[in-house]
């Protein structure tokens, strides 16, 4: 039963994997069409990178592709896909296709002094709709470092998570026009994952030589806190203080805006829209914030939690809450408002007497 179980999981690896090389490959995410040859030589460039950065990762994702039946070059693509797309608009003098939506992510970071003294980190994970049945959560027990809850995709390093150090990690994706041959963010995510503070997270962050553009949200079990606009050429960080902050897909640091790349009006509109509504839901002072209200804000339905529609095939694809002081991580497959987030937990290192 576990080999058909392992013969499944491989499949779908694979399959999703030739979705997201065939995505770039006819140009609607990457600026132009391409040879799947292309294509696959331009991730075979980023290797280096991912191996200087992190090799015990590389070894990882190399031994994932092996046991999927998949080449590293395609690994590289079925994990990195929004970054990738960067690095391939880049390299090949394309243009970003304004009409394309890459991710809607709603995130947002808590501080402690808003809930009851254990902060938050959350979001929705919204995707091109095909990506939704791939939604897995992984529970990861490292021979070293810490453990961690880790929301991805079959295929991908990690997308979102926590570690039982009490750091927590989540994203956004950036459009951005200085993409390069570098790191992939899910590489980046899961580095930062093995760290003990927030602040070593930042480090990692800001030592990446990154492939593309994401912006990060970091908190801690002692309440330190990070927004950081992550492009290849700038990373302005904005410190968490006493009010929560929300973050959508556009860049809103000056340090950031000349290295974002062309989007439709209307999608950044919506994103804007986004990150006015997200502002709204937490700025109630009158209660403090808790994860039932965090759930209902992404459960929002005008613009919040996604649906994909003819022209936008982009859906929420799941969502995430940690508590990093608590060690609880509540997950939802799918769109929030139709669906029931589970709870899972991880013990904080202090408590264990770490």
């Amino acid at each position: 039963m576990g080999d058909a179980h392992g013969r499944a999981h491989a499949e779908e690896i694979r399959r999703y994997a030739h979705e997201r090389v065939t995505l770039v490959a006819q140009g609607l995410w990457s600026g132009g069409p391409l040879e799947r040859g292309a294509v696959l030589e331009l991730a075979d460039a980023c290797l280096p990178a991912q191996e200087a950065f992190s090799p015990s990762l590389h070894a990882e994702m190399l031994a994932m592709a092996d046991a999927a039946g998949i080449t590293p070059a395609e690994a590289v693509v079925v994990g990195g896909f929004t970054d990738f797309v960067d690095t391939v608009r880049a390299v090949s003098d394309g243009t970003h296709p304004p009409e394309t939506v890459e991710d809607d992510c709603t995130a947002f970071v808590v501080p402690d002094s808003r809930a009851e003294g254990a902060g938050f980190v959350g979001q929705t994970w919204d995707m091109h709709d095909a990506a939704t049945d791939h939604v897995v959560l992984a529970r990861l027990r490292p021979d070293t470092g810490p453990d961690a809850l880790v929301f991805t995709t079959v295929g991908c390093l990690g997308q979102i998570g926590m570690n039982s150090a009490g750091v927590c990690v989540g994203i956004n994706n950036l459009t951005g026009n200085d993409g390069r041959l570098g790191v992939m963010w899910p590489t980046v995510i899961r580095e930062m994952l093995a760290q003990a503070t927030a602040a070593e997270a930042l480090d990692v962050l800001l030592r990446a030589d990154l492939a593309g553009a994401h912006n990060y949200l970091i908190l801690d079990a002692e309440g330190r806190g990070f927004n950081v606009e992550a492009m290849p050429s700038a990373r302005p960080v904005e410190v968490l203080a006493g009010e929560p902050l929300a973050h959508t897909n556009h860049v809103t640091h000056p340090a950031a805006e000349p290295f974002e790349g062309e989007r439709d009006a209307e999608v950044m509109a919506n994103s804007r829209l986004r990150l006015e509504l997200a502002d709204a839901l937490l700025s109630d002072t009158g209660q403090p914030i808790d994860a039932e209200r965090l759930m209902e804000l992404t459960r929002e339905p005008t613009a919040i939690c996604r649906w994909p529609d003819a022209k936008y095939r982009v859906e929420s694809s799941g969502a995430v809450i940690m508590r990093p002081r608590t060690g609880d991580l509540w997950a939802c497959w799918g769109q929030p408002a139709d669906n029931d987030y589970q709870h899972f937990s991880l013990t904080p290192a202090a408590a264990r007497g770490a």
